[in-house]
C-alpha cells in the first residue's frame, strides 16, 4: 500500500482534536482521547504522520493520554508484549505507537520523566527494535501476515522506520550484525532487507573495529561499497573502470580474487563487481573464473560456454543489475548450461518481446531503475538469480507459498520448464496448465488468493506468482468436494510428475477433525526417517503441508513448504531440512520449536528442525505407496508419542481428535 504525505486538512483536524483533548476535563477526557486516537490511526498511514505525532508527543504525554491505561508508567512496560499489542489493531496499536514515540522522546531528552532516565528509555527502545525488525523491513512472518491487516502493517512499518532513523542505534550493533549474518547465510534472491540494514548502519553508526560486532558490520558494508582495494579508492563506478585500465596483471588478479571472495562469503554483490566483469570480458577474459570464484567444475564450464557467457555478461550484467552475478556463478558451477534445453531456453528468452503489462509489472518490482537497462534485461537477470539460487526464492508479503514453492522446485529440477513459463508469462501475460484432462488458462480466471500483489519480489515472481496463484486456486476448487484433501490431485498437476502418487492428510475437512494421528506419524516416519525407511534419501523435494503456530504454540494457519532432505547433523541428531518460501526461514513456532538456518548442517537457503519437531507440524505429505508399508512397524511407539503430545497440545487444540485407525 503506497504511503503519502499527510494533507493539510488532516493536519488541521489533528490539531483541532489535540486542542480539544488538551482543554478537556477529567469527565470529557476519555471521549476526546478516543477521537484523537482515531485521527492518530489515520495520519500514521502517511509517510510523515509519525513525525507529526512525535512533534506533539510532549503535549500528549503531559495532558495524560496514557492516564489509566497499561502504558501509564514507562518503567513498567514489557518489550516482549509490544508485538502482540501492535498486532491487536486500533486502538491498542495506536496507544502502543504513541508509547514508543514517548520512549524515543525520553531517550533523546525531548521529555523528562522522574524516575525513568534517558538511559532507561534507550535500553527499552533497543529491546523493542530488536524484537520487531520484521516491521522495519516490511517482511512479516506467516503469523504476522495472518493476524494483521495491510492497513495496520503499513502504520506499524511507518513507526519503526521513524524509530530507526531517529533513535540512537549504538546498542543495536551486535543484534544487527547477527541479523545480517543470518539473513545472508540464507542467500535470498531478493537482498533488499540486508542492503537496508547495511545502509542504516553505514549512515547512522560509527564503527569501532576493535569490537567484533563492528568488524562484522564493516565486512558487510565493504561487501557492497568497497569489496576490493581499488574499489575503495574509487568515488564511483566510472572512476573504478578507469583505475582497472591502468592495473598491472598482478594487481588485477588480486582485484578479481578479492571481489569473488567477498561475493561468495556474503552472498551480496557490489556494483563494482559488474564493472570488473564487463572489463574482463573485453580485455582479460581468462580472469573471469577468478572474479566469479569458480571451482574446478565451474572453470571447465566457463571454457565450454565462454562465448555464450561473455554475451550474457555484456548484455545483462550492469551496476544496476549486479546481484545476478552471484546467480550466474552458481549456474556455471552446477553445469546447468550443459543441459541443452536450458541453454536454448535462455537464448530464446534473450530475444522475446515483452507484453506491455509484463513490462509494467517488472518495472514495479525494482527499487532503483537505470535508464541504460530495459525490463527484459532485469527479467533475465532475475531468471539467472532464480536458477542459480533455487532455495533463495520467497513469496514476499503475499499469501502465495504454493506458487513460490513451485518456482523453487522447477528452478532446481526443471529449469528449462521454468524459463518456458517465464517466456509465456512475459510475452502473453498468461499461463496455461492441464488439470485432469482440461486446460486451465490464467487470463480467463477470476481472483486467486492474491488480492493486491506486493511487488517486493524478484522480476520472475512478479510475472509468475499472480498467474500461478489463480491456476492453483482453480485446481483446488475443481478438486474440492471429493471427500479428501484436494492437494492429493493438485500438487502433482501443478508441480510435475516427480511428485509421489501416495498421499496422506491427517486433517478431515468435512468434520474439522484429526483422524488416526499416530498412524499418520508412523507413516511419515516410515517414509522419511532414515533409521526407519531403509536409509532411503529423498530424490526430489516433497511438497508438505504444515500447521504454522505462534510463539505460544497456538495455531495460525496452513503453510506450504518443501521437505528437501533428512540427515543427521554434526551432533548425530536426525533433522529435517526444508525450504520455507516465507521471507524468512527463522520463526518461533512455540514449544521450543525454532527452525534454524545456520549452524546445523544447513545448505544455503534451508531451514532445519529436529525430525520429531518438524513432524509435529506436518498435516499432509506425498509418499511412495509401494515401498512405505514394509517399514511401518519399525517406527518406535515412543517417538510417535513424543510427536503426538507436541501436536495435540499446540495446533491440535483447534480440532476434534478421532483415534480410530484408518488405512493409509
Amino acid at each position: 500500500m503506497p504511503t503519502e504525505i499527510v494533507g493539510e486538512e488532516a493536519k488541521l483536524n489533528f490539531q483541532s482534536l489535540l486542542d480539544e483533548f488538551l482543554a478537556s476535563t477529567s469527565l470529557t477526557r476519555p471521549q476526546k482521547a478516543s477521537k484523537l486516537l482515531s485521527q492518530v490511526d489515520v495520519i500514521c498511514m502517511k509517510e510523515d504522520g509519525v513525525s507529526l505525532i512525535f512533534d506533539h508527543i510532549d503535549a500528549l504525554s503531559d495532558a495524560g493520554i496514557f492516564s489509566d491505561t497499561p502504558w501509564q508508567y514507562p518503567d513498567k512496560l514489557v518489550p516482549l508484549l509490544v508485538k502482540g499489542t501492535l498486532k491487536s489493531g486500533h486502538p491498542n496499536s495506536s496507544f502502543e505507537l504513541i508509547s514508543e514515540l514517548r520512549l524515543l522522546a525520553i531517550a533523546t531528552g525531548k521529555i523528562k520523566t522522574k524516575g525513568f532516565e534517558k538511559e532507561d528509555a534507550q535500553d527499552l527502545l533497543e529491546e523493542i527494535l530488536v524484537h520487531n525488525l520484521e516491521f522495519v523491513f516490511q517482511e512479516p512472518t506467516e503469523e504476522t501476515r495472518a493476524t494483521m491487516s495491510e492497513y495496520e502493517l503499513q502504520k506499524v512499518h511507518n513507526l519503526f522506520v521513524f524509530l530507526m532513523k531517529n533513535a540512537n542505534l549504538e546498542g543495536l550493533k551486535g543484534k544487527l550484525a547477527d541479523e545480517l549474518v543470518l539473513i545472508c547465510e540464507q542467500r535470498p534472491v531478493v537482498t533488499r532487507k540486508a542492503r537496508e540494514i547495511i545502509n542504516i548502519v553505514r549512515t547512522s553508526l560509527d564503527l569501532d573495529e576493535e569490537k567484533e560486532s563492528d568488524r562484522m558490520l564493516k565486512r558487510y558494508i565493504d561487501a557492497i561499497y568497497a569489496p576490493t582495494l581499488y574499489s575503495s579508492k574509487a568515488q564511483d563506478v566510472g572512476e573504478y573502470y578507469k583505475l582497472l585500465i591502468g592495473l598491472s596483471e598482478e594487481d588485477l588478479i588480486m582485484e578479481c580474487h578479492d571481489m569473488g571472495k567477498t561475493m561468495r562469503s556474503t552472498g551480496l554483490v557490489s556494483a563494482y563487481h559488474a564493472v570488473l566483469l564487463r572489463f574482463l570480458t573485453e580485455d582479460a577474459e581468462e580472469f573471469v573464473p577468478l572474479a566469479l570464484q569458480l571451482n574446478g567444475t565451474g572453470k571447465h564450464q566457463w571454457k565450454l560456454h565462454k562465448k555464450f557467457l561473455r554475451r550474457l555478461i555484456k548484455n545483462i550484467v550492469h551496476p544496476y543489475n549486479t546481484q545476478c552475478i552471484y546467480g550466474l556463478s552458481k549456474i556455471v558451477e552446477k553445469g546447468v548450461l550443459s543441459r541443452g534445453a536450458v541453454k536454448v531456453a535462455l537464448e530464446n528468452l534473450m530475444h522475446i518481446r515483452l507484453h506491455p503489462k509484463a513490462e509494467e509489472d517488472i518495472l514495479k518490482s525494482l527499487v532503483y531503475r537505470h535508464q541504460e537497462l530495459n525490463a527484459l534485461q532485469y527479467l533475465i537477470g532475475a531468471t539467472i538469480r532464480l536458477i542459480g539460487q533455487p532455495l533463495g526464492i520467497g513469496q514476499g508479503n503475499n499469501p502465495t507459498c504454493q506458487s513460490a514453492r513451485g518456482i523453487s522446485m522447477w528452478s532446481m529440477h526443471s529449469p528449462a520448464k521454468l524459463i518456458n513459463l517465464i517466456m509465456t508469462a512475459a510475452t502473453q501475460n498468461n499461463l496455461m496448465f492441464r488439470f485432469q484432462g482440461e486446460e486451465i488458462e490464467s487470463l480467463k480466471l477470476g481472483q486467486g488468493l492474491v488480492q493486491n500483489l506486493d511487488y517486493n519480489l524478484d522480476a520472475v515472481s512478479v510475472l509468475l506468482v499472480p498467474k500461478l496463484d489463480k491456476i492453483y486456486n482453480e485446481m483446488m476448487k475443481r478438486a474440492t468436494g471429493r471427500g479428501e484433501d484436494p492437494h492429493k490431485w493438485v500438487n502433482p498437476a501443478l508441480y510435475g510428475s516427480w511428485i509421489q502418487i501416495g498421499f496422506a492428510s491427517v486433517y478431515n475437512y468435512l468434520l474439522n477433525a484429526i483422524h488416526d494421528y499416530k498412524g499418520f506419524i508412523r507413516l511419515f516416519y516410515a517414509a522419511h526417517h532414515l533409521d526407519y525407511n531403509g536409509n532411503h534419501q529423498l530424490v526430489y523435494p516433497n511438497p508438505v503441508g504444515i500447521y504454522i503456530t505462534s510463539a505460544a504454540g497456538d495455531m495460525v494457519g496452513f503453510h506450504a513448504i518443501s521437505l528437501l532432505r533428512v540427515a543427521k547433523d554434526e551432533n548425530g541428531e536426525m533433522r529435517a531440512y526444508f525450504l520455507n518460501p516465507n521471507n524468512e526461514g527463522r520463526q518461533n513456532w512455540g514449544q521450543g520449536i525454532k527452525p534454524n538456518v545456520y549452524g546445523h548442517g544447513e545448505n544455503r537457503g534451508e531451514s532445519s528442525l529436529p525430525f520429531y519437531q518438524f513432524a509435529s507440524r506436518v498435516y499432509a505429505f506425498h509418499f511412495n505407496s509401494l515401498e512405505v508399508n514394509m517399514h511401518l512397524m519399525e517406527v518406535p511407539e515412543k517417538e510417535i508419542q513424543e510427536v503426538y503430545d507436541l501436536a495435540k497440545s499446540s495446533w491440535g487444540k483447534n480440532y476434534i481428535w478421532n483415534e480410530m485407525k484408518k488405512e493409509w
